[in-house]
């Protein structure tokens, strides 16, 4: 399992999806339903340890989940956040101890930090871990203004740099889509949104790779919250749910 087996699940016209797990157990049983990749998801993995997101606090956990995954049947990429420090070494150090436990990719966030700092983390990274597949994420759209030609600036530095594919998370309007696809020479990386493009729309824009983000997680959240109302309210939850064996076979795997 290397990291060009997982940059060619990266093609035009059939854009990898990637399902982003929280523990063990929503890793394998995504790996069961036939995905050759998984990714982590910063958000779930920070709220089950009950720790906030975006704000480097959770890299042991992070680490911890990477070293449970790392050896299963499937490619791991790790939401590394802003990679837990504003050292490039440090960063490069824990990219690092990832490809060390078995990780093949690494999603690393500018936060809206310096571009050029950001820069300086992702060619740590590749000098550290040269077998990870860098995806560097520009938080233009997601907490930033929005701005197309911002965008590209840090997202060409990013290149630059090393990076190997390049994600926008927040964009979800078609003809920038399309630009940015267009404009690198990496695969483009967009988060999927109920609202915005279907799958297949975002591959005849050029996208490359589609992640659920913390998607899968939420709406976890949401089906046991609708579940346990249910039941208080004298109704059978009617959702498709896992038996405990299967659970449990989850885990001897």
């Amino acid at each position: 399992m290397t990291a060009t087996a997982f940059a060619a699940l990266h093609r035009a016209g059939e854009p990898l999806l990637l399902p982003c797990a929280w523990d063990h157990a929503s890793a394998l049983a995504l790996a069961g339903q036939g995905f050759h990749a998984v990714g982590t998801t910063s958000l779930g993995v920070a709220a089950g340890g009950g720790l906030p997101d975006g704000a480097s606090a959770t890299r042991d956990e992070t680490l911890r989940l990477a070293l449970a995954l790392g050896s299963a049947p499937f490619l791991l990429s790790v939401d590394a956040e802003d990679g837990f420090s504003d050292d490039p070494d440090q960063v490069g150090g824990f990219a690092r101890e990832l490809a060390a436990v078995g990780a093949v990719g690494i999603n690393l966030e500018d936060a809206l930090g310096p571009a050029d700092r950001h820069a300086e983390k992702i060619a740590a990274v590749r000098a550290a871990a040269p077998g990870l597949f860098v995806n560097a994420r520009t938080d233009t759209y997601w907490s930033g203004d929005g701005d197309l030609a911002e965008t590209v600036r840090r997202l060409e530095a990013y290149r630059e740099a090393g990076a190997d594919g390049v994600f926008v998370p927040g964009l979800t309007d078609p003809a920038p889509i399309a630009s940015l696809a267009a404009h690198f020479d990496v695969p483009l990386n967009v988060l999927y949104s109920p609202a915005g493009p279907t799958l297949a729309h975002l591959a005849d824009l050029g996208v490359r790779r589609v992640s659920l983000g913390s998607l899968l997680y939420r709406r976890a959240l949401g089906a046991a919250l609708e579940t346990a109302a249910a039941i208080r309210s004298g109704r059978a939850p009617d959702a498709p749910t896992p038996t405990y064996d299967e659970v449990r076979a989850l885990v001897r795997a």
